[in-house]
């Protein structure tokens, strides 16, 4: 089955062709590592986790190399250690890990790579000489900067001129630029900074360098690739084309030489208002995680289509509990279905294959879920595979249906509650119907709901 993407620079879907099917290579942003990461980071670690996962099928997990990179050298970093006085290493690694934490607990695969800034200085350093030497950058005061009228292609992603950029960016004005719009490759760091050799000084990369650069050491160029939030558009991934194509290529400017296609996810906004730190309206995932299932969270997360914005609310969340709910009671009510093998159902990889329409995939989970109840004996067992087929694609569905919905009950509670399960029973075999109803007013006091059914009761911890 073919893939068929939205590509950014193209501004068109079109159909997916790797440069080489035996490595299809994909490089997506990661995190600025120095606080916890809100749930809108969190998008595109799912959105093209989803990706990954439909790479995989389609190539064969071997043939698939993925990178998301850690960003540990920053402002926002050198100034949290310094006012804990530590090194920026030790707040990093601590963000990083619980970065990577998080995003496993929402169902993400790790990356086949994970490249840092720390760990690529050389290339770095190497990609900015390149750029020099091919007359695309210059140095000034310690600075080395990107010369962006020297680039004339500049622009073809985010779709600007160069004098609406001018006009409309906010960029910083210094005496050392030929140009305002020129970008910094290599700075002087501050006292107190972290500091690397460099020809040009010691100091430290741009921000934009480093990804271009790790792309290129880690991946190799073009990749076929690559992916981020809609945020990241202009300056940033403009700037990594800038760099990555005059790197290579000098003056020939083929955008397609650093990457052949770009996918960008939509904004996550907070009951209708843009998420943003700046107001305080956002949500940690770390903090969600307490309150929510990982798996309630992924399933939100692509309930819209990926290009579209989507609107992060309580009744979201509460809906789509119910949603899987309804999912793993199939799969639940089915537990004694012994499974045969099966591949993912085609509406499922159509829908996948259509520019990553997971809504359009959750729905056909939920007609799976309905046909596997409502089925002949004889045809459940392929329609339960198909099933969990299509949920691994998604991400979803993994997890032991009886501990779905038990989750967050310790040992003490579950023996209490199957106790009374059983007292009720016994109660109401006796058509002793007082007690029955007794025993369900200490379940409910308990948080628990009662579900009967055809082969018995069972029950959930309400949400």
């Amino acid at each position: 089955m073919k893939l068929k993407i939205n590509d950014t620079l193209k501004r068109e879907k079109t159909e997916f062709v790797p440069k080489n099917p035996e490595r299809v290579t994909m490089y997506v942003c990661g995190p600025t590592v120095y606080n916890y990461a809100h749930i809108g980071n969190a998008r595109p670690v799912v959105v093209f986790d989803v990706l990954f996962r439909l790479l995989r099928a389609l190539y064969g997990e071997q043939h698939v190399v993925y990178a998301r990179n850690i960003t540990d050298v920053d402002d926002k970093i050198n100034q949290k250690a310094i006012t804990e006085g530590v090194d920026i290493d030790i707040i990093t690694s601590k963000f990083a890990d619980i970065y990577n934490a998080d995003m496993k607990a929402l169902g993400a695969l790790e990356p086949t790579i994970q490249p840092r800034v720390t760990q690529n200085m050389n290339a770095i350093v190497a990609q900015i000489a390149a750029l020099m030497r091919n007359g695309h950058a210059y140095a000034a005061e310690g600075h080395v900067l990107f010369d962006v009228e020297s680039y004339k292609a500049y622009g073809s992603l985010s779709n600007r001129s160069l004098d609406d950029m001018i006009a409309g960016a906010r960029v910083e004005v210094a005496p050392y630029k030929k140009n305002p719009q020129d970008f910094v490759l290599w700075k002087p760091s501050k006292p107190g900074e972290p500091r690397w050799p460099s020809p040009w000084g010691e100091g430290r990369p741009g921000w934009h360098i480093e990804c271009s650069a790790m792309i290129e050491a880690n991946l190799g160029l073009p990749i076929d690739i690559h992916g981020g939030g809609h945020d990241l558009v202009f300056p940033h991934h403009e700037n990594e084309i800038a760099q990555g194509v005059c790197a290579q290529h000098g003056h020939s400017h083929k955008e397609e030489t650093y990457a052949r296609y770009w996918m960008h996810n939509g904004f996550l906004t907070m009951d209708s208002e843009k998420m943003s730190k700046s107001i305080g309206n956002v949500q940690l995932v770390h903090e969600l995680i307490k309150h929510f299932p990982g798996e309630v969270l992924r399933v939100a997360l692509l309930s819209a289509h990926y290009r579209a914005p989507l609107d992060w609310t309580h009744d979201l969340l509460t809906q789509t509990h119910k949603r899987l709910d309804g999912l793993y009671g199939a799969l639940r009510r089915t537990a004694d279905v012994e499974t045969v093998e099966a591949e993912v159902p085609e509406a499922v990889l159509e829908a996948l294959c259509d520019d990553l329409a997971t809504p359009r995939a959750l729905a056909e989970l939920s007609a799976l879920a309905n046909a596997l109840e409502t089925a002949e004996a004889a045809d459940k067992p392929r329609l339960k595979a198909e099933l969990l087929a299509a949920g691994a694609l998604l991400g979803v569905l993994q997890g032991d249906a009886d501990a779905w919905f038990k989750a967050g009950a310790d040992d003490d509670l579950t023996a209490k509650v199957e106790a009374l399960l059983v007292a009720r029973k016994d109660a109401r075999a006796a058509k002793n119907w007082a007690e029955a109803d007794r025993i369900r007013d200490e379940l409910n006091a308990l948080n628990v709901e009662v579900m009967d059914g055809p082969t018995g009761a069972t029950w959930k911890l309400k949400n």
